[in-house]
């Protein structure tokens, strides 16, 4: 996990977890509009997982 995909996920969660799969990238965007910090901790939790 590189220092620029970790300062994405804090700034704009989806964008972070855009190259990990459309799947992932629409449950973080629906978790960011329910609440900023639930899809932070989203998008890190998709950024280290290895596969």
């Amino acid at each position: 996990m590189s220092l620029i995909r970790v300062l994405l996920a804090i700034f704009f969660p989806p964008l972070a977890v855009l190259g990990k799969g459309c799947g992932s990238f629409v449950i973080v965007l629906l978790l960011t509009f329910c609440g900023w910090v639930p899809g932070v901790i989203a998008a890190l939790v998709i950024l280290n997982n290895p596969n």
